[in-house]
C-alpha cells in the first residue's frame, strides 16, 4: 500500500481534511502508518513450521542424508521460512491473529493521538484517523468534545465503510471516498461557527 504514503495521497488527504473542516467545528487529523507492531513471532512461526517439515522430509525421504547435515538443513529452513514471512505481507497478516492486529492497531492510534497533540484544541474537538497499511485497518479516536453517541448511526456507517474501505483496497482513493462520509453527522453535532480557526495541521503524519 505505497500509494498512501506518495506525495499526491498526502496532498489529497490534507485537501479531504481541509475540506471536512469547512462544514464542522472538529480538527480532523489523518495519519498513517506502514505497520503498527512487529509481528516477528508470526515470522518464527512459519521458520519453525518449515524447518519442521525439513527435519521430517530428511528423516523419511527415500534418499539418506549424513547426520551431519541435519543441524544445517533445518537451520536453512527456519531461515527461510522467517525471511519469507517477513517479505511477504500477506501471509504474515493471514498467519497472524486478528485480535492482535486489532489490539496493535488500536495502541498505536491513541499513542499517536496523543504523540500528534491532537487534543490541543481549544474546544477538545479533536479526531484521529488512523491508517495502518500492513493490518489493513483504520482506527479513529475521538477527543472528549467529540460525542460520538450523538453522532449515532450514520457516524457507524461511515466508521464502518472507512474500515472496508482500507481492508478492500490498496488504492487510496475508496478511503478517500469514506473519510468524506465522517463530515455529514460531525457537521449535525459540531457545527463550524464563524469564529472557528484551524488548529491542527491538515496535511497527513506519516511514520
Amino acid at each position: 500500500m505505497k500509494a498512501f504514503f506518495e506525495d499526491a495521497t498526502r496532498k489529497r488527504a490534507a485537501a479531504e481534511v481541509k475540506a471536512i473542516e469547512a462544514r464542522t467545528a472538529a480538527e480532523v487529523v489523518v495519519a498513517v502508518r506502514h505497520a503498527s507492531g512487529h509481528y516477528r513471532h508470526t515470522d518464527y512461526l512459519v521458520g519453525f513450521g518449515l524447518s519442521l517439515v525439513t527435519l521430517l522430509a530428511m528423516l523419511y525421504l527415500p534418499p539418506e542424508f549424513p547426520l551431519e547435515t541435519f543441524p544445517v538443513g533445518v537451520a536453512l529452513a527456519f531461515a527461510m521460512g522467517a525471511y519469507s514471512s517477513e517479505r511477504l505481507p500477506s501471509l504474515r497478516r493471514r498467519l497472524t491473529s486478528r485480535k492482535l492486529l486489532e489490539e496493535n492497531v488500536r495502541t498505536a492510534a491513541r499513542a499517536t493521538f496523543v504523540e500528534l497533540g491532537v487534543s490541543r484544541t481549544s474546544g477538545r474537538t479533536g479526531l484521529l484517523v488512523l491508517v495502518s497499511t500492513f493490518e489493513r485497518r483504520v482506527e479513529v479516536v475521538a477527543d472528549v468534545g467529540v460525542d460520538t453517541a450523538a453522532l449515532g448511526s450514520e457516524w457507524e456507517q461511515a466508521l464502518t465503510k472507512l474500515s472496508a474501505a482500507v481492508a478492500a483496497s490498496e488504492s487510496p482513493k475508496p478511503f478517500f471516498e469514506a473519510l468524506r462520509l465522517l463530515a455529514p453527522p460531525l457537521e449535525r453535532v459540531l457545527p463550524r461557527g464563524d469564529d472557528d480557526i484551524n488548529e491542527l495541521p491538515d496535511a497527513p503524519h506519516a511514520a
